[in-house]
Protein backbone atom coordinates (compact mmCIF):
# COMPACT_ATOMS: atom_id res chain seq x y z
CA UNK A 1 0.00 0.00 0.00
CA UNK A 2 0.93 3.79 -0.61
CA UNK A 3 -0.23 6.04 2.51
CA UNK A 4 0.64 9.98 2.03
CA UNK A 5 0.07 12.65 4.34
CA UNK A 6 -1.58 14.95 2.26
CA UNK A 7 -1.87 18.21 4.51
CA UNK A 8 -1.91 18.15 8.49
CA UNK A 9 -4.91 15.73 9.72
CA UNK A 10 -5.34 13.88 6.39
CA UNK A 11 -4.30 11.22 4.48
CA UNK A 12 -4.69 9.70 1.19
CA UNK A 13 -3.69 5.31 0.64
CA UNK A 14 -3.73 3.35 -2.28
CA UNK A 15 -4.59 -0.18 -1.34
CA UNK A 16 -3.94 -2.85 -4.56
CA UNK A 17 -5.94 -5.85 -5.16
CA UNK A 18 -3.97 -9.30 -5.33
CA UNK A 19 -3.99 -12.50 -7.23
CA UNK A 20 -3.70 -16.17 -6.43
CA UNK A 21 -0.78 -17.76 -8.65
CA UNK A 22 -1.53 -20.85 -6.49
CA UNK A 23 -4.22 -22.34 -4.18
CA UNK A 24 -4.24 -25.61 -2.82
CA UNK A 25 -6.59 -26.69 0.04
CA UNK A 26 -5.19 -28.92 2.18
CA UNK A 27 -8.23 -29.92 4.12
CA UNK A 28 -10.46 -28.83 6.96
CA UNK A 29 -9.64 -26.97 10.27
CA UNK A 30 -11.77 -27.45 13.80
CA UNK A 31 -12.29 -23.85 13.72
CA UNK A 32 -14.25 -24.21 10.23
CA UNK A 33 -12.03 -22.69 8.04
CA UNK A 34 -9.72 -25.00 5.66
CA UNK A 35 -5.95 -25.66 5.30
CA UNK A 36 -4.30 -23.56 2.40
CA UNK A 37 -1.43 -23.05 1.14
CA UNK A 38 -1.12 -20.24 -1.77
CA UNK A 39 1.04 -17.89 -3.63
CA UNK A 40 -0.24 -14.59 -3.18
CA UNK A 41 0.78 -11.25 -5.81
CA UNK A 42 0.03 -7.75 -4.84
CA UNK A 43 -0.77 -5.56 -8.49
CA UNK A 44 -1.18 -2.43 -9.59
CA UNK A 45 -4.60 -1.96 -9.35
CA UNK A 46 -5.30 0.21 -6.69
CA UNK A 47 -8.69 1.14 -4.68
CA UNK A 48 -7.89 5.16 -3.26
CA UNK A 49 -9.23 6.48 0.39
CA UNK A 50 -9.03 9.48 1.89
CA UNK A 51 -8.86 9.45 5.63
CA UNK A 52 -9.67 12.73 7.50
CA UNK A 53 -9.37 13.30 11.70
CA UNK A 54 -12.79 14.67 12.88
CA UNK A 55 -12.22 16.30 16.17
CA UNK A 56 -16.41 15.50 16.73
CA UNK A 57 -15.51 12.00 17.37
CA UNK A 58 -17.55 10.96 14.51
CA UNK A 59 -16.74 7.56 12.65
CA UNK A 60 -17.96 8.62 9.13
CA UNK A 61 -17.68 6.22 6.08
CA UNK A 62 -18.48 7.05 2.02
CA UNK A 63 -18.02 5.12 -0.89
CA UNK A 64 -18.76 6.02 -4.70
CA UNK A 65 -20.31 2.02 -5.11
CA UNK A 66 -23.77 2.10 -4.21
CA UNK A 67 -23.67 -1.62 -3.99
CA UNK A 68 -21.68 -2.14 -1.10
CA UNK A 69 -22.62 -2.18 2.26
CA UNK A 70 -21.62 0.82 4.16
CA UNK A 71 -22.95 0.53 7.49
CA UNK A 72 -21.04 -1.68 9.90
CA UNK A 73 -20.50 -4.88 8.40
CA UNK A 74 -18.20 -3.00 5.81
CA UNK A 75 -14.60 -4.03 6.55
CA UNK A 76 -13.09 -0.84 6.42
CA UNK A 77 -15.67 0.30 8.85
CA UNK A 78 -14.99 -2.70 11.04
CA UNK A 79 -11.51 -2.22 11.07
CA UNK A 80 -11.62 1.73 12.11
CA UNK A 81 -13.83 0.37 14.91
CA UNK A 82 -11.15 -2.28 15.67
CA UNK A 83 -8.39 -0.54 16.03
CA UNK A 84 -9.72 2.38 18.20
CA UNK A 85 -11.53 -0.16 20.61
CA UNK A 86 -7.78 -2.04 20.54
CA UNK A 87 -6.25 0.96 21.31
CA UNK A 88 -8.61 2.70 23.64
CA UNK A 89 -8.98 5.38 21.41
CA UNK A 90 -12.55 5.74 21.38
CA UNK A 91 -13.36 9.24 20.68
CA UNK A 92 -10.90 9.68 18.03
CA UNK A 93 -12.99 10.79 14.97
CA UNK A 94 -12.23 10.15 11.08
CA UNK A 95 -14.09 10.33 7.85
CA UNK A 96 -13.06 8.29 5.21
CA UNK A 97 -13.85 8.03 1.12
CA UNK A 98 -13.23 5.25 -0.65
CA UNK A 99 -12.77 5.02 -4.29
CA UNK A 100 -13.65 1.64 -5.69
CA UNK A 101 -11.78 0.43 -8.99
CA UNK A 102 -10.96 -3.35 -7.20
CA UNK A 103 -14.31 -5.08 -8.36
CA UNK A 104 -15.83 -6.75 -5.47
CA UNK A 105 -16.51 -10.33 -4.92
CA UNK A 106 -13.93 -11.23 -7.97
CA UNK A 107 -11.16 -12.57 -5.86
CA UNK A 108 -8.88 -10.06 -6.13
CA UNK A 109 -9.00 -9.05 -2.04
CA UNK A 110 -10.61 -5.88 -2.49
CA UNK A 111 -12.11 -5.47 0.83
CA UNK A 112 -9.39 -7.03 2.76
CA UNK A 113 -6.68 -4.58 1.40
CA UNK A 114 -9.35 -1.65 2.01
CA UNK A 115 -9.44 -3.06 5.68
CA UNK A 116 -5.63 -3.35 5.99
CA UNK A 117 -5.01 0.12 5.06
CA UNK A 118 -7.33 1.59 6.94
CA UNK A 119 -5.75 -0.01 9.98
CA UNK A 120 -2.21 1.53 8.82
CA UNK A 121 -3.27 4.36 7.75
CA UNK A 122 -5.47 5.16 11.13
CA UNK A 123 -2.23 4.04 12.96
CA UNK A 124 -0.16 6.62 11.19
CA UNK A 125 -2.64 9.53 10.93
CA UNK A 126 -3.70 8.95 14.88
CA UNK A 127 0.27 8.51 15.49
CA UNK A 128 -1.01 4.95 17.47
CA UNK A 129 2.71 3.80 17.43
CA UNK A 130 1.43 0.45 16.59
CA UNK A 131 4.22 -2.56 15.40
CA UNK A 132 4.05 -4.33 12.31
CA UNK A 133 3.13 -7.26 14.43
CA UNK A 134 0.60 -5.46 16.37
CA UNK A 135 -1.17 -4.36 13.21
CA UNK A 136 -1.18 -8.00 11.52
CA UNK A 137 -2.76 -9.35 14.77
CA UNK A 138 -5.68 -7.25 14.38
CA UNK A 139 -5.62 -7.83 10.57
CA UNK A 140 -6.17 -11.29 11.36
CA UNK A 141 -9.40 -10.78 13.65
CA UNK A 142 -10.78 -8.84 10.01
CA UNK A 143 -9.80 -11.40 7.32
CA UNK A 144 -8.07 -14.00 6.46
CA UNK A 145 -6.09 -12.32 3.47
CA UNK A 146 -5.95 -8.77 5.97
CA UNK A 147 -2.66 -9.85 7.06
CA UNK A 148 -0.90 -10.01 3.31
CA UNK A 149 -1.59 -6.60 2.71
CA UNK A 150 0.62 -5.58 5.32
CA UNK A 151 3.03 -7.73 4.35
CA UNK A 152 5.28 -8.38 1.75
CA UNK A 153 4.25 -7.68 -2.07
CA UNK A 154 4.63 -11.16 -2.89
CA UNK A 155 4.23 -14.20 0.16
CA UNK A 156 3.10 -17.84 0.89
CA UNK A 157 0.20 -17.94 3.17
CA UNK A 158 -0.30 -20.65 5.23
CA UNK A 159 -2.71 -21.15 7.61
CA UNK A 160 -5.90 -19.79 6.98
CA UNK A 161 -3.68 -17.74 4.20
CA UNK A 162 -2.89 -15.44 7.44
CA UNK A 163 0.61 -17.07 7.73
CA UNK A 164 3.37 -15.55 5.47
CA UNK A 165 6.16 -16.14 3.99
CA UNK A 166 7.87 -13.52 1.54
CA UNK A 167 9.02 -14.23 -1.74
CA UNK A 168 11.11 -12.19 -3.92
CA UNK A 169 10.89 -11.97 -7.72
CA UNK A 170 13.60 -11.69 -9.88
CA UNK A 171 11.36 -9.56 -12.95
CA UNK A 172 8.54 -8.26 -12.40
CA UNK A 173 4.84 -10.22 -13.41
CA UNK A 174 2.79 -9.05 -16.33
CA UNK A 175 -0.79 -10.12 -16.19
CA UNK A 176 -4.29 -9.38 -17.92
CA UNK A 177 -6.81 -9.78 -15.78
CA UNK A 178 -11.05 -10.53 -16.70
CA UNK A 179 -13.15 -9.96 -14.45
CA UNK A 180 -17.03 -10.98 -14.81
CA UNK A 181 -20.03 -8.91 -14.37
CA UNK A 182 -21.18 -12.07 -11.82
CA UNK A 183 -19.17 -12.77 -8.62
CA UNK A 184 -18.99 -15.25 -6.11
CA UNK A 185 -18.88 -15.66 -2.88
CA UNK A 186 -16.39 -17.27 -0.81
CA UNK A 187 -18.58 -18.68 1.40
CA UNK A 188 -20.55 -20.13 -1.01
CA UNK A 189 -17.48 -21.81 -2.97
CA UNK A 190 -15.90 -23.39 0.19
CA UNK A 191 -19.33 -24.50 0.99
CA UNK A 192 -19.90 -26.85 -2.37
CA UNK A 193 -15.97 -27.61 -2.33
CA UNK A 194 -15.48 -31.14 -2.75
CA UNK A 195 -11.94 -32.49 -2.28
CA UNK A 196 -10.49 -33.69 -5.41
CA UNK A 197 -7.03 -35.29 -6.68
CA UNK A 198 -3.72 -35.68 -5.53
CA UNK A 199 -1.70 -32.91 -3.28
CA UNK A 200 -0.45 -29.83 -5.93
CA UNK A 201 2.64 -29.17 -4.89
CA UNK A 202 3.95 -25.20 -4.82
CA UNK A 203 8.04 -25.66 -5.37
CA UNK A 204 7.83 -26.00 -9.37
CA UNK A 205 5.94 -22.39 -9.37
CA UNK A 206 8.43 -21.27 -6.93
CA UNK A 207 11.24 -22.32 -8.66
CA UNK A 208 9.88 -20.86 -11.93
CA UNK A 209 9.66 -17.64 -10.39
CA UNK A 210 13.02 -17.89 -8.84
CA UNK A 211 14.12 -17.97 -12.96
CA UNK A 212 12.03 -15.73 -13.88
CA UNK A 213 11.00 -17.94 -16.58
CA UNK A 214 7.03 -16.81 -17.92
CA UNK A 215 6.44 -19.99 -19.43
CA UNK A 216 7.21 -22.56 -16.39
CA UNK A 217 5.29 -19.81 -14.21
CA UNK A 218 2.41 -19.93 -16.41
CA UNK A 219 2.25 -23.71 -16.96
CA UNK A 220 2.67 -23.90 -13.07
CA UNK A 221 -0.57 -22.09 -12.36
CA UNK A 222 -2.67 -24.10 -9.84
CA UNK A 223 -6.33 -23.10 -8.35
CA UNK A 224 -8.09 -26.02 -5.94
CA UNK A 225 -11.14 -23.75 -6.37
CA UNK A 226 -11.47 -23.51 -9.60
CA UNK A 227 -13.90 -26.18 -10.86
CA UNK A 228 -16.29 -25.56 -7.99
CA UNK A 229 -16.01 -21.72 -8.99
CA UNK A 230 -16.81 -22.99 -12.52
CA UNK A 231 -20.05 -24.66 -11.42
CA UNK A 232 -21.47 -21.85 -9.60
CA UNK A 233 -20.09 -19.06 -12.50
CA UNK A 234 -20.29 -20.18 -15.90
CA UNK A 235 -18.37 -16.39 -17.07
CA UNK A 236 -15.48 -17.79 -15.14
CA UNK A 237 -15.00 -21.16 -18.00
CA UNK A 238 -16.14 -17.93 -20.88
CA UNK A 239 -12.92 -15.90 -19.50
CA UNK A 240 -10.53 -18.51 -18.71
CA UNK A 241 -11.43 -20.00 -22.54
CA UNK A 242 -10.90 -16.11 -23.96
CA UNK A 243 -7.55 -15.38 -22.28
CA UNK A 244 -5.64 -18.81 -23.19
CA UNK A 245 -6.98 -17.83 -26.84
CA UNK A 246 -5.58 -14.77 -26.53
CA UNK A 247 -2.53 -16.14 -27.04
CA UNK A 248 -1.07 -15.53 -23.04
CA UNK A 249 1.22 -18.12 -21.88
CA UNK A 250 -1.38 -19.75 -19.29
CA UNK A 251 -4.22 -18.61 -17.08
CA UNK A 252 -5.97 -19.42 -14.05
CA UNK A 253 -8.92 -18.23 -11.55
CA UNK A 254 -7.37 -15.85 -8.63
CA UNK A 255 -9.21 -16.64 -5.08
CA UNK A 256 -12.44 -18.08 -5.01
CA UNK A 257 -13.34 -16.04 -8.33
CA UNK A 258 -14.44 -14.53 -10.18
CA UNK A 259 -11.69 -12.91 -12.01
CA UNK A 260 -9.35 -14.50 -14.16
CA UNK A 261 -6.23 -13.50 -15.50
CA UNK A 262 -3.31 -14.71 -17.31
CA UNK A 263 0.07 -14.59 -18.08
CA UNK A 264 2.32 -12.48 -20.58
CA UNK A 265 5.91 -12.99 -21.30
CA UNK A 266 6.06 -9.10 -21.48
CA UNK A 267 4.05 -5.84 -21.17
CA UNK A 268 4.01 -5.55 -24.88
CA UNK A 269 2.37 -9.22 -25.08
CA UNK A 270 0.15 -8.27 -22.18
CA UNK A 271 -1.65 -4.96 -23.63
CA UNK A 272 -1.77 -6.66 -27.11
CA UNK A 273 -3.92 -9.72 -25.20
CA UNK A 274 -6.03 -7.25 -23.74
CA UNK A 275 -6.78 -5.40 -26.61
CA UNK A 276 -8.59 -8.32 -27.98
CA UNK A 277 -10.52 -9.14 -24.82
CA UNK A 278 -11.83 -6.22 -24.58
CA UNK A 279 -13.88 -6.35 -27.62
CA UNK A 280 -15.78 -9.17 -25.79
CA UNK A 281 -15.54 -7.75 -22.35
CA UNK A 282 -15.83 -4.01 -22.35
CA UNK A 283 -15.00 -2.43 -19.23
CA UNK A 284 -13.54 -5.30 -17.52
CA UNK A 285 -10.22 -6.24 -18.51
CA UNK A 286 -7.06 -4.62 -16.93
CA UNK A 287 -3.96 -4.59 -17.37
CA UNK A 288 -1.72 -5.13 -14.34
CA UNK A 289 1.82 -5.44 -13.24
CA UNK A 290 3.26 -7.04 -10.06
CA UNK A 291 3.62 -3.81 -7.24
CA UNK A 292 7.72 -3.71 -6.95
CA UNK A 293 7.23 -2.49 -3.36
CA UNK A 294 5.57 -1.64 -0.28
CA UNK A 295 5.53 2.57 1.07
CA UNK A 296 4.87 3.74 4.05
CA UNK A 297 3.85 6.76 5.43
Amino acid sequence: MHLRHHRPGQLVAWAPAKINLFLEVLGERNDGYHELETLLVAVNLYDTLVFKEEPSGVLEFRCDDAALPQGPTNLVVRSAHLIREETGNQRRGVSIWLRKRIPARAGLGGGSSDAATTLAALNALWQLGLSAGDLAELAAQIGSDVPFFLHAPVAVGRGRGELLTPVTLTRPLHLVLVCPEEGVGTADVFRRYEPAGERRPLQPLLDALGRGDSDEIARSLFNRLEPTACRICPAITVALAALRASGLAGAAMTGSGSAAFGVARDRSQAVRAARMLRAQFPGRVHVVRSSPSWYAA
